[in-house]
């Protein structure tokens, strides 16, 4: 059974970076055809995808938080992070790390088989 698990800070400040690690049991984040996302959700908003790393290392990323978002992985650690640059309070949610198993991927907040429990953000000084 795979089971991930979200850490890192539930308060950063404003401008600062966000980072949090996913840290996967059960599979290894190199398995073929598996991907590692991570999907936000903030207050009064629905989910939302922000990047995706695949089992080859290729990584995808929202549109709308890229240049502010980094996904990188760890094989040793089996452990994947996300960091999300020059935050604000609108970045404030629940991040939770994802994944699945398939031929192709895509960055939308549907369609993954295992779910983080989720960590909760908040940006405030």
């Amino acid at each position: 059974q795979v089971q991930l698990q979200e850490s890192g800070p539930g308060l950063v400040k404003p401008s600062q970076t966000l980072s949090l690690t996913c840290t996967v049991s059960g599979a290894s984040i190199t398995a073929d055809r598996s991907y590692w996302s991570w999907i936000r959700q903030s207050p009064g908003k629905g989910l939302e995808s922000i990047a995706y790393i695949a089992y080859t290392g290729d990584t995808s990323y929202s549109p709308s938080l890229s240049g502010r978002t980094s996904i990188s992985r760890d094989t040793i650690k089996n452990q994947f992070t996300l960091q999300l640059m020059s935050v604000t309070p609108e970045d404030a949610g629940v991040y939770y790390c994802v994944a699945r198993r398939g031929t192709s991927c895509h960055l939308v907040p549907i369609g993954w088989d295992y779910w983080g429990q989720g960590t909760q953000v908040t940006v405030s000084s």
